[in-house]
């Protein structure tokens, strides 16, 4: 097993996983500390070291609210340690790998973790690599920073380092993947064959690695989970990166709030209260996410990759079937066609003739319909039309539990990563075979760009086609298993989708 590797900086020596056929290498430095003087700039390099550095925890966290205080249903599901390290001292990644030696050439999973921007990190439960890395994939979980630190922009950072002057936890991670291209080899992986992934603000992370214009080489497949989100009746989308000039405007209020001066006296704050404050400042004001500056980020990551102005990659997308449900509120059919008018114009007939769009979800809603469906359809399917394969999917089983929680946003990475047996939820035998299959999928797409293949049983996998409006095929994970549907759009789905196309196409 490879237990100590040699990287660019000095050897590593990991851990061996719950089947010590794997190796864990966790806390794996792949920048400087981003502290002092490199506290809002891109990622310095990192310095060398004598010895064998032990690699077996995971390094702190990024500055964030502090996990496990709350009773909402992401801190009973996993971020359930208010105790985990944490701070600003955080660019680390972990390598869970299967390789004997170091010239296997195995594939290569790259995980950007969600959490819109502002929490999250590698060491959540969910994200364990070694059932991934037991089918023969090397797996990479890149921490990076994020909230006020991670997004921060202001005049001054600007015109100090224009050519890094924002997105300070995107480079992280870009970092990250640069990192892998120089040292995965070491660790049995194959640099060539590098497929980034992530879910929520992860997978908004992994549409910006596409669209960043200097990550040409890096990687050629891309997983993105549950991040496509567009509103279907309002011109609203998630995650639109804002331009530099106004986001500074907001770092000027932030340091105002702050009650520093200066980008000096900013950079000398303790980091503590610093995020202490800049939650606080969350109450009242917009976060700070991504931000537009023809640098990085050359404009909505989206559009970019639906016209082909990114990264050449073939993608797997999709949702779970109860996150982000979109609705029209109207209290009586009269307001509904007075907001169908307005939002539709002259077609505002026709979708009102469409089957569902009258439906009542709820005491005041009409037509429900997911948004990242709609959206992740749009986009495969422009792309379909200009040569480029894509896989579709949507998560739809049962999810136990006291709460009833449905398929919630974030519910399919314990099946992803096929790490069911650390949730508290009773899952049953059925969950673990879903969870099985999704996992060899995702494996098979990291291998070959292409989710089919055999389970662990060398059996085949039901056959996934790609989506395309002529053939329009959705993988449905359900609670009986895998179940290809090869149904077109419903009415509304697709008079919805086709308006988010066009949305998409205008930006």
């Amino acid at each position: 097993m490879l237990r100590q590797v040699k990287t660019e900086n000095g050897w590593v020596r990991g851990i061996e996983a719950a089947d010590p056929r794997i190796t864990a290498f966790k806390g794996v430095p792949f920048a400087a500390p981003p502290v002092g003087k490199n506290r809002w700039r891109a990622p310095q390099p990192c310095e060398s070291w004598a010895g064998v550095r032990d690699c077996s925890r995971f390094a702190p966290i990024s500055m964030q609210w502090i996990p496990g205080l709350g009773d909402d249903i992401y801190c009973r599901e996993w971020h359930v340690d208010p105790d985990i390290p944490m701070g600003e001292d955080c660019l680390y990644l972990n390598i869970w790998t299967n390789a004997k030696k170091a010239n296997e050439k195995q594939p290569v999973l790259v995980w950007f973790f969600g959490g819109g921007l502002q929490c999250g990190y590698p060491a959540e439960m969910e994200f364990d690599g070694e059932r991934i890395a037991r089918r023969g994939i090397v797996v990479v979980t890149v921490n990076y920073r994020v909230g006020a630190l991670g997004f921060l922009t202001h005049p001054e950072i600007t015109r100090e380092q224009p050519d890094a002057p924002a997105n300070f936890g995107n480079l992280d991670q870009q970092a990250g993947l640069r990192w892998v291209q120089r040292n995965i080899a070491a660790f049995g992986g194959d640099p060539c064959r590098v497929t980034i992934a992530g879910q929520s603000a992860g997978g908004g992370s992994v549409l910006s690695q596409l669209a960043c214009p200097a990550n040409g080489g890096l990687f050629s497949r891309a997983v993105v989970m549950s991040a496509m989100i567009f509103d279907p009746y309002r011109r609203r989308e998630i995650g639109r990166p804002e331009l530099l000039a106004d986001a500074e405007k907001k770092g000027e209020e932030f340091f105002a709030f702050l009650g520093v001066k200066n980008l000096k006296e900013a950079r000398s704050m303790d980091a503590v209260k610093l995020q202490r404050s800049y939650e606080k400042y969350m109450e009242t004001h917009i976060p700070f996410f991504t931000v537009q500056d023809d640098l990085f980020c050359i404009g909505d990551p989206i559009a970019l990759y639906r016209a082909g102005k990114c990264v050449d990659a073939v993608m797997m997308a999709g949702n779970t079937g109860d996150e982000f449900l979109n609705t029209i509120e109207a209290k009586d059919e009269q307001e509904l066609e007075t907001e169908a008018v307005r939002l539709f114009g002259d077609l505002a007939g026709e979708f009102l003739a469409l089957p569902g769009s009258r439906e009542k979800a709820g005491e005041k809603e009409w037509a429900p319909v997911s948004g990242i469906e709609c959206t992740v359809k749009a986009v495969l399917g422009d792309k379909a039309k200009a040569g480029k394969k894509g896989y579709c999917y949507r998560f739809d089983p049962d999810i136990p539990g006291w709460d009833h929680p449905g398929t919630f946003h974030s519910s399919d990475l314990w099946f992803w990563f096929e790490t069911l047996a650390k949730c508290w939820r009773p899952f049953t035998g059925r969950h673990y075979d879903l969870a099985r299959q999704m996992c060899d999928y995702f494996c098979n797409f990291i291998r070959s760009g292409n989710p089919n293949g055999k389970d662990l049983n060398g059996e085949d996998l039901p056959k996934w086609e790609a989506w395309s409006d002529a053939a329009p095929c959705t993988m449905m994970f359900t609670g009986q298993g895998a179940v290809l549907s090869a149904e077109a759009l419903p009415p509304l789905k697709k008079f919805l989708s086709d308006r988010i196309a066009d949305r998409i196409r205008s930006l």
